[in-house]
């Protein structure tokens, strides 16, 4: 019987497809995944989120936007790392001040954003 939504198999496909979007910072069309009910905490196989995949990336207006659709800045992937911790080791400086203003957990995850800024000598990114 067929329930009209998508298989386990179309589904994955759909999630892969979002986090390359999420890579690529192609915010308009990762954002209409999310529009049509994909949720934006979506995490692929390796514990990664939208927001991570973007963040780590680089993608600053692509963080923003799913910020604004309610993505959670402090979910960690599978090893423990958060958006944060992982756009300071990318120095990716207008992706830590979107995630900061979100109010993103400085002292989550493994490093924790502030071991992460003193590692590579960005702490001056966690002061107000």
């Amino acid at each position: 019987m067929d329930t009209g939504g998508p298989t386990p198999e179309q589904t994955a496909r759909i999630v892969a497809l979002a986090m390359d979007l999420a890579r690529e910072g192609s915010t308009g069309q990762l954002l209409e995944f999310v529009e049509h009910g994909l949720p934006v905490d979506v995490c692929d196989p390796s514990g990664n989120t939208l927001l991570m995949l973007a963040a780590y990336h680089g993608h600053a207006g692509t963080v923003r936007a799913l910020l604004r659709l309610g993505a959670d800045p402090d979910l960690r992937n599978a090893r423990d790392q958060t958006p944060l911790a992982g756009a300071l080791f990318k120095g990716a400086d207008d992706v830590v001040t979107e995630l900061r203003l979100a109010g993103a957990d400085l002292d989550a995850g493994t490093p924790t954003a502030r071991a992460a800024a003193a590692m590579f000598g960005r702490a001056h990114l966690l002061t107000d």
